[in-house]
């Protein structure tokens, strides 16, 4: 089998493993295969992809969209090393505030599924990394929101704190702050 699902602690959080196929030419991967997310309770509907790539110490997140166009999220990285957060934003959720940190690299294969309601980011901690992301909604500039990526209320272990981080991302409230 080409993938195994593994749920995590935060509900709805699911941290994918792949089978990748080396030999001297290089290297094989399924990256995706709509049947087989669905029939493990991914059966979302994605209608955007991302790239991005960054260089050692660049910080990016913690961003979300809020409804109507509230995403869900593949995430993976195809060159380098990077350490992804995701911080459950569900009111409702009984892992409301709390957050998983994972290592996910080109080595690893490893994929990780953030439904909505899940506020994301993620450090470069290789010389240079790039990710890509699929979307289960389009961006909507009127629907983003984001949390800084050191609200000491959320406590997230980064692995590095000397970062570099965007002027928008400066500029993002704590949780607290955001109410």
């Amino acid at each position: 089998m080409a993938f195994l699902f593994e749920n995590l602690r935060l509900p709805g959080l699911v941290l994918v493993h792949t089978t990748i196929s080396k030999d001297e030419r290089g290297f094989f991967m399924e990256t995706y295969k709509r049947s087989v997310f669905a029939q493990n309770g991914i059966s979302d509907e994605f209608v955007q992809d991302n790239h991005s790539r960054s260089t050692q110490g660049v910080l990016r997140g913690l961003h979300y969209q809020t409804a109507p166009a509230a995403q869900g999220k593949l995430v993976r990285v195809v060159e380098g090393v990077i350490w992804d957060v995701a911080v459950d934003i569900r009111p409702a959720s009984p892992t409301f505030r709390q957050w998983y940190g994972i290592e996910l690299s080109q080595e690893s294969g490893l994929m990780l599924y953030l439904p909505p309601g899940f506020a994301h980011g993620f450090v470069t901690l290789s010389k240079q990394a790039q990710f890509l992301y699929k979307c289960t909604a389009e961006f909507n500039p009127a629907c983003e929101g984001g949390y800084c990526w050191n609200d000491a209320s959320l406590g997230i272990e980064w692995p590095l704190t000397d970062v570099r981080i965007s002027p928008k991302d400066a500029a993002l409230p704590t949780m607290e702050a955001a109410k």
